[in-house]
């Protein structure tokens, strides 16, 4: 029987009702004594690493994570997490970094409702993420009403129905339906990962919205060391007279500093060349682009970089080098 190690950071699924709303307090033993099927699955080891709402969640908890997850590594067949559903994405998309070609499945699976809830889905994705945790899958993934998700794709694209999370720009990595599963991709792995303890997190991220100050953008690469700029469509940053945003970037990267387009477009993508307005930042500017990547990708794998260097012609080779399948369309860099 394989054996699983189990991860509890609290989240909804952990969740009592207080005083003042839904508060984590059940460990990751009381979690899995609420599922007995699990038992029939794995040997399971439970461990709680804290207990917080997801909107707690730092990178210094990322690190945490992926600490334990090294140092059980060889000890363990697979590993599931318990987590909070508002960031959990965050989660996924850095431990994918951290933790990169795993040949063992790393499940994060969390809820929408607490696990001592009439109705709750918290036992079925619980008991899901455990057979994916013993299955042949490998890598960073998220499990979640039934849909087996690419740790580098997932976004929770609803708040309150079950169908939480989304695939964006990926297919589904594989389905569950009634306790079988179905496997679509298998994600490559190595017979040993590549485990990092570093991260950066001096990365900021501007929202546009339509007659945005570019004194907000100063401020920002004013206190990061890189910062990620979600724009419009295929991208591209306001260029009538007066907006001062073209300024403010060059000045930055005279500093040092790392600027990435990115869209606010969930699905498809940005493409800088197609509009005036992007082509300059491309080619004038020679601004990293996230083409098809998710924004939570775009900030974990920044913080990843940052961690591991500072010259600029690295940062960019490893932004434009796809990890666990982040990045599709990429055209090449000039």
């Amino acid at each position: 029987m394989k054996k699983v190690l189990m991860l509890g950071t609290g989240g909804t699924i952990a969740s009592e009702m207080t005083h003042s709303g839904l508060t984590p307090a059940l460990t990751s033993e009381q979690l899995v004594e609420n599922v007995p099927e699990i038992s029939n699955m794995c040997e399971v080891t439970c461990r709680q690493l804290f207990s917080i709402d997801s909107t707690n969640i730092t990178p210094a908890h990322w690190l945490m994570i992926a600490k334990e997850i090294q140092a059980s590594f060889d000890e363990f067949d697979g590993f599931v997490i318990a987590h909070g559903t508002d960031t959990m994405a965050y989660t996924a998309a850095a431990l994918s970094y951290l933790i990169q070609y795993s040949p063992k499945p790393i499940v994060l699976t969390g809820a929408q409702k607490p696990i001592l809830f009439e109705n709750t889905d918290s036992k079925t994705n619980l008991a899901d993420a455990f057979r994916v945790a013993v299955s042949n899958l490998c890598g960073v993934l998220l499990v979640f009403n039934g849909r087996v998700i690419l740790g580098t794709r997932a976004r929770k694209t609803r708040t309150t129905s079950l169908q939480a999370f989304s695939s964006i720009n990926y297919p589904l990595l594989a389905v569950l339906q009634n306790g079988f599963l179905m496997e679509y991709i298998r994600p490559a792995s190595l017979p040993q990962p590549r485990f990092y303890d570093r991260l950066n997190t001096r990365v900021g991220l501007m929202k546009m919205i339509p007659g945005a100050d570019c004194g907000l953008l100063s401020y920002l690469l004013a206190h990061n060391d890189a910062v990620i700029v979600e724009s419009y469509g295929v991208g591209g940053l306001p260029s009538y007279q007066g907006s001062g945003f073209f300024d403010v970037l060059r000045s930055a990267i005279d500093e040092g500093k790392t600027i990435v387009m990115t869209t606010q477009v969930q699905n498809e993508g940005s493409n800088l060349a197609v509009y005036d307005v992007g082509f300059h930042l491309k080619n004038d500017l020679h601004l990293l682009e996230a083409y098809d990547m998710t924004t939570e990708a775009a900030v974990a794998k920044l913080m990843w970089i940052l961690g591991q260097t500072k010259d600029a012609d690295e940062i960019r080779r490893l932004f434009c080098t796809p990890v666990a399948y982040d990045l599709l369309y990429l055209k090449e860099e000039t």
